[in-house]
């Protein structure tokens, strides 16, 4: 019997998210209210009054293609970097299982979710100009989108939903037959392709991505980074020899692919001026 590749998906998440035990956000805050439900963003780090004007916050959004998933994937992610000064957010966005919705309607929350970061910057205590987006596979595709696609907005239209930076964990990248999630969208596919909406004002970006995924193929994300290196931008692609989808997670095989890449992020968060040395 076949399994389906969502619940693959959603396998290899609750993989890790079993084994996070000890994160618990500080806060949740509800930052958009849609079809009777309060969608949150899970808070780590310290809020409100903050010395440090120039602290940066990153947003990190569950994979599951676009079907399901959970907010606590990214919890290690997020203590992690709060660790260093960081202020670290897991969103919650609508998916097919709890909404009904589609994947157009996963990028408009995202952006909702950097939307509402930036226009309560100075309640939060960050910068507005230092918001990076992350995720990984569905959620992943829904961090790019929110740096490169236009249109799916909401709310006040003079805050903008983008981020200044890109983390992504072997994203959904490319949704055209010869990417993930080609069936599932449909016609309009073009829309949401990151891959095929690559312009000059892309973010700088950080990729994860696994020899051996059989799910979202490493070629995507090989083409976009020739895409953003054509259009000058910063493209780190880090790839693992023989790793699957979801390699990445906490717990997941011992835990030195999550190690490995929580370092290199860190690394990519200092050089790209998110993060300073001496906060770590």
């Amino acid at each position: 019997m076949r399994i389906p590749i969502t619940f693959v998906f959603i396998y290899f998440i609750l993989l890790g998210v079993d084994r996070v035990k000890s994160q618990t956000p500080q806060k949740t805050i509800t930052f958009k209210k849609v079809e009777g439900t309060n969608l949150k963003l899970h808070l780590f780090g310290s809020i409100g009054e903050n010395k440090d004007k120039d602290r940066a916050v990153i947003v990190f959004f569950f994979g599951g293609g676009w079907t399901g998933g959970t907010p606590k994937q990214f919890y290690p992610h997020c203590e992690f970097l709060s660790k260093k000064g960081m202020l670290a957010v897991s969103a919650e966005y609508r998916t097919q299982k709890s909404h009904g919705t589609t994947p157009f309607e996963c990028v408009e929350d995202g952006k909702s979710a950097i939307r509402w970061l930036r226009e309560n910057s100075d309640r939060l205590g960050i910068n507005p100009k230092k918001i990076i987006a992350a995720g990984g596979s569905a959620g992943g595709h829904v961090a790019a989108c929110t740096g490169i696609i236009n249109g799916f907005e909401t709310g006040n239209l003079k805050v903008s939903s983008k981020p200044q930076a890109l983390v992504l964990f072997n994203p959904v990248c490319d949704t055209s037959l010869n990417g993930y999630g080609n069936k599932t969208i449909g016609s309009k596919w073009k829309l949401i392709s990151p891959l095929h909406n690559i312009n000059e004002s892309t973010p700088p970006t950080c990729i994860f991505h696994g020899t051996s995924d059989t799910t979202v193929p490493l070629n995507n994300v090989i083409e976009f980074q020739k895409k953003l290196f054509k259009e000058k931008i910063n493209c780190e692609l880090h790839t693992y020899e023989n790793a699957k989808h979801g390699f990445f997670n906490y717990g997941r095989d011992g835990g030195k692919a999550y190690e490995d890449t929580v370092n290199k992020m860190t690394k990519f968060l200092i050089e790209e001026g998110f993060l300073t040395k001496g906060k770590l």
